[in-house]
């Protein structure tokens, strides 16, 4: 019997992308498709925390919170229009307190968490994701997008992944995937090419979400998805006009959306993925390969979303003439 690992990943596509759309209820409220906590942003990197909280309201989430440093609510309060805030306490200036911060952020009612744009490194943030991200005995913790100093963050551990419990999509492009594997006992090395060889990508991202337990997003051209049990996923689009800073937040904040809205880990991250790559698209056909801001991808996710709509309920009207 061939595993399924030596299977050939799957192409994404309108129609597959299509299938894994989550429900959108007539009779639903704003309850009802998710609440989001986003733990992202810093002074230097303010638009970061401001780019996941809009592109996980323009993804569907009914309810978006961004946690962020007390001395720095009242900066993003006044930003993040259609998001709440919530304050994590500090031990000193732009450190926080990681108990104090865990308690708070577990006392917040919420679907799932994303975790890391435009966060400020430090020793006392680490100790904070790992806390998150263990969970207690009180129940597992939230499903979690892991990205950006999340990412540097837990690569600062040796064996990182062992103490993670919850369902994580990470995020990573190549740099940051590397140091993954490194902190993970890998040679990153022997991964090869992870810029231009796609076969190589895609076992890369098989092995580490195998090793780690975790989906893997393997950032770049033709985004790999892949999940521990060996399935995989490839994105179509090859778009240099996404080679811009800030577009990564927005993934994030898209696959956020989607866990909160109930979407299992591997779906959440394809169909992220696929919704940011035809977003992208958009834009590059009206601006061409260079000047693409990030914050000119999230009005296009709904545009994205409603065409893959109209294509799912075409293929079920198709279905029932079959029937």
């Amino acid at each position: 019997m061939t595993s399924r690992i030596a299977q050939a990943p799957v192409e994404l596509n309108d129609l597959a992308a299509a299938a894994l759309l989550p429900p959108r209820p007539a009779r639903g409220h704003k309850g009802t498709f998710g609440k989001l906590l986003v733990i992202a942003g810093s002074v230097d990197y303010a638009g970061a925390a401001l780019l996941v909280c809009t592109a996980a309201g323009r993804a569907g989430a009914g309810l978006v919170t961004l946690a962020t440093l007390e001395s720095l609510q009242p900066l993003f309060a006044t930003k993040v229009v259609e998001a709440t805030t919530l304050s994590l306490p500090e031990d000193d200036v732009e450190e926080v307190d990681p108990e104090e911060a865990l308690a708070r952020i577990l006392d917040h009612e919420h679907d799932a968490l994303v975790v890391g744009p435009g966060l400020k490194p430090s020793l006392s943030m680490t100790e904070l994701i790992q806390a998150l991200l263990a969970g207690d005995e009180d129940g597992d913790p939230m499903p979690a997008v892991i990205d950006a100093e999340a990412l540097r963050s837990l690569a600062t551990v040796d064996g990182w992944a062992a103490e993670v419990s919850a369902r994580c999509v990470l995020t990573p492009h190549v740099g940051e995937f590397r140091r993954l594997r490194a902190a993970d006992g890998h040679d990153p090395e022997a991964d090869g090419d992870l810029v231009g060889d796609d076969s190589r990508r895609v076992a890369a991202a098989r092995a580490a979400a195998a090793e780690w337990g975790q989906v893997v997003v393997l950032k770049g051209a033709r985004t790999v998805i892949a999940e521990p049990d060996g399935r995989a996923a490839v994105a179509p689009f090859e778009n240099p006009a996404l080679a811009s800073g800030g577009t990564g937040d927005v993934l994030a904040g898209t696959i956020g959306a989607l866990l909160a809205q109930g979407l299992g880990t591997f779906e959440a991250a394809q169909l992220g993925v696929y919704l940011h790559g035809m977003a992208g698209e958009a834009v590059r056909a009206r601006l061409g390969d260079a000047g693409l801001l990030a914050s000119d991808l999230p009005p296009e996710l709904p545009l994205a979303r409603k065409r893959l709509t109209e294509i799912a309920d075409a293929a079920r009207d198709a279905a029932d003439v079959v029937r």
